[in-house]
Order: structure tokens, then C-alpha cells, then sequence
């Protein structure tokens, strides 16, 4: 059975991480992606953060498999002609420039379109329409402007930015769904459009329940499943909530045994209403069960430190996993802090495609992160990044160009 997305040509001409997480999630789901890079230099992250010297680096290898690589000079008139000829050929533009980049190149939406009517055209912007719409913007700075690191971290402290990459991979995600959609939609109309994916919005819609939250701080002045109830003060935005769930379930972070040694010998615990009295029977405080101070949801909220602290000195007894086995017994929801280290080692993670071993032919064998997204009649092979300008001269063929046209185009420096 073929892909999903088979038959879909992409021209990528995005760099870094954002634009590169949306295409390579369409390459994973069988679109043909064309990575349009300059010669000798490429996709800025190969060469970033490198760990094997003239070898890409793991940043770009990660973001970029199961695509093509081609190098074209775009400021070159006959490379500018090789590209008119893969707008023509091609279903969808992705690109992630600077504001206003792809116009100054010649190739506005209305040029564009005048090419290939059919065009979809994707972009990944820091910002939409507005007052700080021509702003460069990276992961950290999109975190900030999106209401992520306001919300991020404890009281007492600094914003913080998370390791998560919701800004970069985040909105390129978004924009995949987004292409998608524009994709079907031209099934019906035959015309293509533009797709933006603002990465303030993005960061924005993952950081929904805040915008919740701000509007009932506003309404009520306060909001009891933050750790800042009873005791605490709460302003007029919503504040940092520790470890909190932000969800009706109260939960929070508790150590277990080895944590003085090892710094992710924690789980998180949720004090879930249904499995109360469960929770009790385990953290050997039977009598909180029928207790009007602890009984029912209302009356423990003003007491979940202490009630946590309570939970705390029975997981410091046992390993995250030992107390993982035990709860899940009782359907008590939790989950283990798991380091980088033991995803990277965890079976079922490779068993599912989550974590992929790929073989490089100037890197070797790597671990990457392979399609979080499972369809049954359409598995993902995950293959390895193109080396910079590999399928040049493949693509130049499929373009129509014969082998003296493309020495020509080379020798002019055009690709």
C-alpha cells in the first residue's frame, strides 16, 4: 500500500528547526520533499553544534530525513529558471525566511501564482500582522512573547523557557496540519492558498488553559488549585504554578528513593478524586478517607502541601518504578521523570518507531526521534538526511534537463 501522502511534491526551503520539523513530518508521511539549499554552505545546522568534525551535525540530521537535497543559486538567472521550473512542478512552497525574504528573491505570492496557480504556499513567521510582525524571533523568544515562560516555572523565581521546543517544533507542527488542510481543500477548489503559522500563536494555542486561567483570576481573584492557595497572593496575571496540573486533578512532583544522588529520581503524582480512598489505603492514611478534612475535593485543596508532603514520605521509600508498579495496581495516575538517558534506552520506545537507529554514511549509526504520529495502512521508514546537493542532478533530470544542461548549469554556478 503506498503513503499517505504520495504523490505530493514539497519544495522546502526552510532552515533550522521549525520549517524542517513540518516537512520532514510530510516526508515521514510519503511527500517527495525537495530541501532547496545553498552550494557549499546549506541548512546552517549542519554545521551547528557538530560532535564529529565535517560531519553534519546531529541538529541537521535529526530534522531532515527522508528528503532531497538539490543546491541552487537563486540570485543566479539561470538558477532562478530552475527554480521557476520546480514552482511549476511542484504542490506546496515551505519556507521559514526572514519577513519579506521570498519577495526580495522576485517570487511574491502574486509571481507565484502566476507560475502554478495550484501553489500552496507555507510559512513560518515569528509573529502575524501586527506591530512586531517584521521581528526576528527564535525558539526562547517565542516561548516569551506566547505566554509560555510568564506561566513556566515557581513563584518565587524567574520565567522560565522549557526544554520542550513548542516555538520551533511546535508551530512547525502546526503548519503540517495546516498544508495538509490547504492540500484537501484544493481537491475541492482547485486553487491553492497561503498557509501562515505565527510562532506566538502557536506557542499561544499549546498554552490555551493560561488564557483560561487569566480570565477566571480576573472573575474571581483567585484560583484554588494553584500551589499560591490559601496562603499565597495572586496579582492580576495568571502566575507561575510550580508543578501544579493546571487541570482539576491536582498533581505534583515528589521525590523518591536515590533522589539525593540522582536528579531525576522523581515522579508525579496525581491526586485523583475517583482513587482517593485508594490513595489513602497505599500512603498507609486510612483515616483521611472519611475525614471532612480530606474527604472531598474542596477540603483538600487548601491542605495539598501537606497532603503532598504525606505522599512524598511514602514514595522517598521506593524507586519511581517500584512506585509506578505499585500505583498503577490502583489505577492512581502517575508517571516517572524519565532522563533523556533511559527514553534513549527504553525497548518499547524502539519497539513502536518512537526512537529510530539510522545509519549515515559519513556519521554511522545515530538514535532519532521517528513519526509521533501512527497510521496503520501507512507506517513511517525513517531515512536518513541527504548529504548537501546529493540529488541535484537526479532532480535536475526529473526537471527535464539533460546531462550537458546540467554540467552548463553547474558551470554557471547555478546549482
Amino acid at each position: 500500500m503506498g503513503k499517505a501522502l504520495d504523490g505530493v511534491r514539497i519544495l522546502d526551503f526552510t532552515h533550522v528547526q521549525s520549517g524542517p520539523t513540518c516537512t520532514q513530518l510530510l516526508a515521514w508521511f510519503g511527500a517527495d520533499v525537495i530541501k532547496v539549499e545553498r552550494a557549499g554552505a546549506g541548512d546552517i545546522t549542519r554545521e551547528q553544534l557538530r560532535d564529529i568534525p565535517d560531519v553534519d551535525s546531529l541538529y541537521f540530521t535529526m530534522l531532515n530525513h527522508n528528503k532531497r537535497s538539490v543546491t541552487i543559486d537563486t540570485k543566479n538567472p539561470e538558477g532562478k529558471q530552475v527554480l521557476e521550473a520546480l514552482i511549476h512542478q511542484c504542490d506546496v512552497l515551505v519556507e521559514n525566511f526572514a519577513p519579506g525574504a521570498l519577495d526580495r528573491m522576485g517570487f511574491t505570492w502574486e509571481r507565484i501564482q502566476e507560475l502554478n496557480p495550484r501553489m500552496i504556499v507555507a510559512s513560518v513567521k515569528g509573529f502575524g500582522p501586527g506591530p512586531y510582525e517584521d521581528c526576528k524571533v527564535y525558539e526562547n523568544v517565542a516561548q516569551c512573547a506566547g505566554g509560555a515562560a510568564s506561566t513556566t516555572g515557581f513563584d518565587d523565581g524567574p520565567p522560565v523557557v522549557t526544554g520542550a521546543q513548542i516555538g520551533d517544533s511546535g508551530t512547525g507542527l502546526h503548519l503540517a496540519l495546516g498544508i495538509v488542510t490547504a492540500l484537501y481543500q484544493r481537491t475541492q477548489t482547485g486553487r491553492g492558498q497561503r498557509v501562515l503559522a505565527a510562532m506566538q500563536d502557536g506557542v499561544l494555542n499549546l498554552c490555551r488553559v493560561k488564557l483560561r486561567d487569566q480570565q477566571r483570576l480576573e472573575r474571581t481573584g483567585e484560583m484554588k488549585e494553584y500551589p499560591q492557595y490559601p496562603n499565597g497572593q495572586f496579582g492580576e496575571a495568571v502566575p507561575r504554578a510550580g508543578n501544579a496540573s493546571g487541570g482539576g486533578q491536582p498533581g505534583w512532583i515528589l521525590k523518591c528513593k536515590g533522589w539525593e544522588t540522582d536528579p531525576n529520581a522523581y515522579i508525579y503524582f496525581i491526586t485523583q478524586a475517583p482513587v482517593w480512598t485508594k490513595i489513602c489505603n497505599v500512603i498507609g492514611k486510612e483515616e483521611w478517607a472519611t475525614d471532612p478534612d480530606y474527604a472531598t475535593p474542596a477540603a483538600r485543596l487548601p491542605r495539598l502541601k501537606e497532603i503532598f508532603a504525606e505522599i512524598e514520605r511514602w514514595t522517598m521509600t521506593k524507586s519511581k518504578f517500584e512506585a509506578m508498579q505499585i500505583l498503577n495496581k490502583y489505577d492512581i495516575p502517575c508517571g516517572p521523570i524519565l532522563s533523556m538517558k533511559e527514553i534513549a534506552e527504553e525497548p518499547s520506545l524502539r519497539k513502536t518507531g518512537t526512537i529510530v537507529e539510522v545509519d549515515h554514511p559519513k556519521r554511522g549509526k545515530y538514535l532519532t526521534v521517528g513519526n509521533p504520529i501512527k497510521l496503520s495502512d501507512s507506517p513511517t521508514e525513517v531515512k536518513r538526511s541527504p548529504l548537501l546537493g546529493e540529488h541535484t542532478d537526479e532532480v535536475m533530470a526529473e526537471l527535464g534537463y539533460s546531462p550537458e544542461q546540467i554540467s552548463a548549469l553547474r558551470t554557471a554556478g547555478a546549482i
